[in-house]
């Protein structure tokens, strides 16, 4: 809806209507609004007793100019607002009239409070949030081609506005999963990073990092010269392993693009045979680095069959569901299947009478996950793109991810949601400019 322009003693609104126009924070959050459909948010409103309220699109309007000014509390927040008047009415919220004041408002009745902030905030529907998000990767489609051929899928820590987290608190039990911290009670413990440290006598011992918080799962896509666009996000409690991020940020990047990715890549943490399955029947390929998760390596023909200790082509003998989702293969020593040979071998399983046994995942992703050259050219090209996962990460950063100060997963996820619209629309932004200047270097070039 058309903001609302009130008069004052000192300014009528014709002036009033061109100070708005000539307000340089105005103009600029002018340009970004322009970028989205706002009809979803501010449905029809129904005739009824009372002063109507401020319509939604303006709250939403307000977040994304708290992201974009990098005001991370809401203290913060709403005394930018009230020292942008000319803003508040830019942003559609229904001025309280007031004639004495310089611009006919009293932009302090006008602006909720901190406490009503903090509960629209927490209280927004998701919804909204998705639909804007779903523009700008819409909008980024039709701006740039093959966006979304490749998608990379990576997660980055929050910590939570918890004490536990502060170092210089001293306290028992810091990182006990048991004693969940007053201050937030979504957050959960979780290990940031595992490093292998050299002991004085030469041994090694694993030291973890751990923290309260939550992760942050996203899934981004990158073309040269256009830049790095985020094609999905979720949030989850810090104790899910990042393999837990995938299905979910799968399915939406599959609903934003509204068709599948042909190839997908990841760090060695996604590294199971459910995410390689899920490009493995369109003829795509996972670029994720082997997680032998403790095993062995295990020499493999093309068509799966693996190889045992001797050296020897294994036997196949059944397939059944295993318990972890696949149909498998179970294979036998071939020294004694489908019968005796009456060789000998010197590992330890013959000797005890059954040779040696292995139960190999025939899945189309489990076999691509088995016999993927990891040195082919095309999956060191897809493997590359992941980079543009830490660099979402590293502008998400910048506008306040990883420390946010709110304390519930409801406002952090729509504070996670709000920042990844706002990097998707400064993308929009540079990639309209960069095609119409490619329009206007034809232009030229046909004269």
């Amino acid at each position: 809806m058309p903001p609302i322009i009130p008069s004052s003693q000192q300014f009528d609104q014709p002036t009033l209507h061109k100070l708005i126009d000539a307000d340089a924070v105005v103009q600029r959050y002018r340009t970004l609004f322009a970028l989205f459909d706002w009809s979803a948010s501010d449905p029809p409103r129904q005739r009824g007793p009372g002063n109507p309220g401020h319509p939604k699109s303006a709250y939403l309007k307000a977040l994304l100019v708290r992201i974009g000014e990098h005001l991370s509390s809401t203290p913060r927040w709403r005394a930018y607002l009230l020292d942008h008047p000319l803003l508040v009415l830019e942003l559609g919220f229904r001025p309280h009239l007031d004639l004495t004041q310089p611009y006919g408002f009293n932009v302090a009745k006008t602006v909720p409070g901190v406490r009503h902030l903090n509960a629209i905030l927490r209280g927004l529907d998701p919804t909204l949030l998705a639909d804007l998000f779903t523009q700008t990767v819409h909008a980024l489609q039709a701006e740039i081609p093959g966006l979304g051929e490749v998608v990379a899928y990576d997660v980055k820590h929050l910590y939570a506005n918890v004490k536990e987290n502060n170092p210089r608190e001293s306290m028992k039990d810091r990182y006990c999963k048991d004693r969940q911290p007053k201050g937030d009670p979504d957050c959960r413990v979780g290990v940031k990073r595992s490093t292998n440290q050299e002991q004085p006598d030469g041994s090694t011992k694993e030291v973890k990092e751990y923290l309260w918080g939550y992760g942050s799962g996203v899934a981004a896509a990158t073309i040269p010269d256009y830049g790095d666009v985020v094609m999905a996000e979720n949030t989850l409690p810090f104790n899910e392993a990042d393999v837990t991020y995938y299905r979910p940020l799968y399915l939406r990047t599959v609903l934003a693009l509204d068709r599948f990715p042909i190839h997908v890549t990841a760090d060695a943490a996604f590294d199971y045979w459910y995410i390689y399955d899920t490009v493995a029947h369109r003829g795509g390929m996972a670029a994720i680095p082997l997680n032998s998760h403790g095993h062995e390596h295990v020499r493999r023909d093309p068509d799966g069959t693996p190889y045992c200790w001797a050296g020897l082509r294994m036997h196949p003998t059944y397939q059944f569901q295993h318990t972890n989702g696949y149909r498998a293969q179970r294979f036998r020593c071939p020294l004694l299947f489908p019968e005796r040979t009456g060789h000998t071998c010197e590992h330890e399983q013959f000797v005890k009478g059954k040779g040696c046994v292995k139960d190999s995942n025939m899945e189309a992703g489990g076999l691509m996950r088995a016999l993927l050259d990891r040195d082919s050219p095309l999956y060191k090209v897809i493997y590359t793109q992941r980079t543009c996962c830490e660099r979402i990460n590293s502008q998400a950063k910048d506008f306040g991810i990883e420390r946010p100060k709110a304390r519930n997963i409801r406002s952090i996820r729509r504070l996670n949601t709000l920042i990844y619209i706002t990097i998707n629309a400064k993308a929009l932004q540079r990639a309209r400019a960069i095609n119409a200047s490619l329009l206007t270097l034809k232009r030229s070039l046909a004269a």
